[in-house]
């Protein structure tokens, strides 16, 4: 009995604190991603996609072991005033310049650091690094997914300020779990060349902030509509019976927002496969049937063993995305 009770203190907790597209999702993105590209790279990406699904979360688990990852995954764009926002500078060195660096991080870097992690995926083609072309794909197709989320672009992240905690993790992680393999649709075009990177990034963001106010608006008027003991249930999750948002409440707040996640999901995963592609071209469209298998170092799979066990600790706190 005590280790049920501590258990589902731990879901509770989760419930509170996800602040990142679940696993599920994360993976998900990285994987559709793959059949998006063209034939010249797909052969090479098909042959890691298992890697590239795995690894989507290896930043999420980054988060409580290195202080500098945190501000990657965000940025609080309502603090820059209102929409359009103009008085952020896009560039990074006109960001500084006008605002600080160290309130930039304190506000979120995420669409900057996109932006770097793309330049070091195009130089990891150019100097044919198949591990790190890896790793830094499937990093880049976890920050381009954050980019998407709404309350990724607001500083009201969590509900914290209209006594909506918990919804983060609710629209990003319950309703993909719940809908995804089932209802959501992901024949996508193929990938595109982008002239500016940082312009369609931030084009996204914008798109993100715009939507947050629809998020906590329609989760607001479910909730009204809909006795308080029926908002939550014990059901399945991962063959855990745990207290979670109930399957009928989400499916009516799917229905609300009018197949908003599945949307940003879909434009996830397109812009993904497009970064990958245009870090390709940019590198001079190198023949990736000639890359070596990667041979991953005993620093890099220790690496990745400890991120997993600080995750686990981090899941048992209820710190943890999954």
């Amino acid at each position: 009995m005590k280790k049920i009770f501590v258990l589902v203190i731990c879901v509770l907790l989760f419930v509170q604190t996800c602040f990142c597209w679940g696993f599920y999702a994360h993976k998900q993105i990285n994987y559709y991603a793959v059949f998006l590209l063209p034939p010249e790279m797909t052969a090479f990406y098909k042959k890691h996609i298992s890697f590239l699904a795995d690894h989507a979360v290896d930043p999420d688990k980054r988060r409580y072991a290195i202080a500098d990852e945190g501000p990657r995954h965000f940025i609080d764009i309502d603090h820059y005033g209102s929409p359009p926002y103009d008085s952020l500078p896009r560039s990074w060195d006109g960001a500084v310049k006008k605002y600080g660096e160290d309130s930039l991080i304190k506000y979120g870097i995420g669409p900057w650091w996109i932006n770097k992690v793309q330049g070091r995926l195009t130089k990891a083609f150019i100097e044919k690094n198949t591990q790190q072309i890896l790793k830094l794909s499937a990093d880049i197709g976890h920050y381009l997914g954050d980019a998407h989320v709404p309350l990724h672009a607001s500083s009201n992240h969590n509900g914290q300020q209209t006594n909506q905690q918990g919804i983060h993790g609710f629209w990003e992680s319950r309703i993909p779990e719940l809908f995804a393999a089932t209802s959501f649709d992901f024949i996508i075009g193929r990938a595109a060349y982008l002239d500016k990177t940082q312009d369609f990034i931030w084009q996204r963001v914008l798109e993100s902030a715009l939507a947050a106010d629809t998020v906590l608006k329609m989760e607001k008027l479910i909730s009204e509509k809909v006795p308080a003991d029926q908002k939550f249930a014990f059901e399945d999750r991962n063959g855990l019976i745990v207290r979670q948002y109930a399957t009928r409440f989400t499916s009516r707040y799917h229905q609300a927002l009018n197949g908003m996640v599945e949307r940003r999901m879909r434009q996830s995963i397109y812009a993904v496969a497009s970064f990958w592609y245009t870090a390709w071209v940019n590198a001079g469209q190198p023949d990736l049937s000639l890359f070596s298998d990667p041979a991953f170092s005993t620093i890099d799979r220790a690496d990745w063993d400890s991120l997993n066990v600080q995750w686990q600790k981090d899941k048992l706190k209820g710190r943890s995305c999954e």
